[in-house]
């Protein structure tokens, strides 16, 4: 059997499957976000290797203990911290992707480069939630950390690292970093370099799924792994869903639905242009050779969900009481607009200062209504990224394979269905994400030939199909067109001034 291992903003998961895909066991542990006192968020390192641990162990004990031909580890992408090289102890922070401590940093690189120059070296518009400046912010905050033999390690590669005791990571996460080259996949010394930093400070990038270490005896009494088992970091996680629904080849498109949703969808590798920087996506490594990927997220689609929930009441709003006031809501817009901005906007209109905003109450609304409001605000977002990857396609997308927990809310998959007037496809797929690391190990240790074969022997038949309803689409189309679209321009530039 093969094990995924997935480091979730929400949740961090294991999962046990079968060569043909079959999930054999599932645990889920919650991830756990520290607030210091001073403001920022961040991960405990040993709290998070010791909950992952202990889901491994209970799918093994669930699944009778087999053997295990290789643990492959994906994770949400631009979230890491140093370790010492020669200790294995934590020296800085382990920073969340979504903390925006590191705005400030952020803006001192855009003063130091061209943004279309480092666009083509990387594939990325800089950010506070890369690698780099996160490491700028641990220079200016915890200088001491960088001292002495220090590796920035992903979440993937930090468990990775607990399991095996090497330290690797794969191309897909690398380029999350904005230190990567993913145009001739090597780090970028000479960019790096002129912030004061070495090479050495990452560790080795690979293709991803390759055998980059082995799980060793103390990995292997706290897991129940047995002691040599091929450890690899699989990759990016929106990317890696990829595997899983068999989007690996240009024109499939998928939708990831979690806390973050992403559209995701694959280009032949190629030099990136001034067409793809004016797209407002971004682009890296694929997780199949050869590929790049094509990128646009709302970092805060199910997120908006999580905040409504938790604004209703001393505890968060029941998903069964959440689900029953929707019911309650009459078919077709809410006239409502939500801009799902909790933590500024992406693609195709990148803007860090971005801010949430609710335009267009009435005293007849309620919480039902409110709650709609939110899914059709992230359905609006969502259209917004998929006409700009149309012109990068050069082809319409009428049809989206959609996976992730969102996709146990109907209501908002016909949401989403009626804005974007287009088929949603949702394979008997629970956890994608899991399933794709596990195929990615597969496929770095021999169990696939490649990843076409990989696909091909995962049986995902039977997969649900939402249609759009014309009447209902067009109500939302005004609404977009003449509401949400011009409107964004609006905030985006009071936000920008501010």
């Amino acid at each position: 059997m093969l094990l995924g291992i997935d480091i979730g903003t929400t949740n961090s998961k294991a999962g046990l499957y079968t060569e043909d895909g079959r999930a054999v066991a599932v645990e889920s542990r919650k991830t756990v976000t520290h607030t210091h006192a001073e403001g920022y968020s961040y991960y405990d390192p040993d709290g998070m290797w010791e909950s992952i641990a202990s889901a491994v162990r209970t799918v093994l004990q669930k699944a009778g203990n087999p053997k295990v031909k290789a643990v492959g580890i994906t994770s949400m992408a631009e979230s890491g911290l140093l370790v010492d090289r020669e200790t294995g102890q934590a020296k800085s922070p382990f920073m969340p992707w979504f903390d925006t401590c590191s705005q400030a940093q952020a803006d001192r690189i855009a003063q130091e480069t061209e943004p279309f120059e480092l666009f083509q070296q990387t594939g990325l518009r800089n950010s506070f939630k890369m690698g780099l400046a996160k490491l700028l912010w641990i220079r200016d905050r915890f200088p001491e950390a960088l001292d002495g033999p220090v590796t920035w390690l992903s979440a993937s590669s930090y468990i990775a690292y607990r399991l095996s005791g090497s330290m690797a990571i794969d191309y897909s996460l690398a380029a999350r970093t904005l230190a990567f080259r993913i145009d001739e996949k090597r780090w970028n010394r000479e960019w790096l370099a002129h912030f004061g930093f070495e090479e050495s400070l990452f560790p080795q990038a690979l293709p991803s799924g390759a055998r980059m270490g082995d799980v060793n005896a103390n990995a292997a009494a706290k897991t129940g792994l047995t002691t040599g088992t091929p450890v690899a970091v699989a990759g990016h996680d929106h990317v890696i869903a990829a595997l899983a629904v068999g989007s690996i080849a240009p024109g499939v498109v998928y939708d990831s639905m979690g806390t973050a949703e992403t559209l995701v969808g694959t280009l032949e590798e190629r030099p990136l242009t001034r067409k793809q920087f004016d797209s407002g996506l971004s682009y890296g490594c694929h997780v199949v050779p050869d590929r790049h990927f094509w990128m646009g997220g709302n970092s805060a689609s199910g997120g908006s969900i999580e905040w409504l929930r938790a604004q209703f009441g001393e505890e968060p709003m029941s998903y069964e009481q959440l689900i029953k006031l929707l019911d309650a809501v009459k078919p077709g817009p809410t006239g409502i607009l939500y801009y799902p901005y909790l933590s500024g906007s992406g693609a195709p209109s990148p803007n860090p200062r971005a801010k949430a905003a609710f335009i267009g109450f009435t005293g007849k609304q309620g919480k039902g209504e409110l709650i709609k409001a939110v899914l059709e605000g992230t359905a609006y977002q969502l259209q917004l990224i998929r006409r700009s990857a149309e012109e990068i396609a050069g082809s319409p997308i009428g049809t989206l394979l959609v996976v992730g927990g969102g996709t146990r809310n109907r209501q908002w998959l016909q949401v989403k269905a009626d804005v974007l007037n287009c088929s949603l496809e949702v394979p008997p797929i629970e956890e994608a994400t899991l399933l794709g690391a596990a195929m990615a190990a597969g496929i770095g240790c021999g169990v696939y030939g490649s990843p076409e074969e990989a696909v091909k022997a995962v049986r995902t038949s039977g997969s649900a199909r939402i249609e759009a309803d014309v009447e209902r689409h067009e109500a939302y189309r005004k609404l977009y067109d003449e509401g949400y679209v011009p409107m964004l321009g609006a905030l985006g530039e009071f936000y920008r001034r501010g």
